[in-house]
């Protein structure tokens, strides 16, 4: 058996070791991010969308009263037509 075969083989395999340190030059950089001023629009749009109410009570406050009361009427005849104009027919 010839060990000093499996000794070279083990040197190819054994971690590299680096004697005295060795200085770089590094360079510190941050990152940077800018944003358009199309997406600052979106963004205001979006808080705007965000802050707004989900109902527009001006407009379905007196149609629920009207309801409650029972005198909102629906014409027959303005429900088909833009039924039907919704479809395409």
């Amino acid at each position: 058996m010839r060990i000093e075969a499996y000794n070279q083989i083990g040197q190819v395999y054994a971690p590299k070791k680096t004697y005295g340190t060795t200085k770089t030059n590094s360079v510190s950089r941050m990152d940077q991010v800018q944003i358009s001023s199309i997406g600052k629009d979106i963004q205001t749009v979006k808080q705007a969308v965000a802050n707004a109410p989900d109902i527009r009570e001006n407009i379905t406050a007196p149609i629920k009263t009207r309801v409650q009361n029972g005198t909102y009427d629906v014409s027959t005849d303005d429900f088909a037509s833009k039924l039907l104009s919704a479809y395409g027919m």
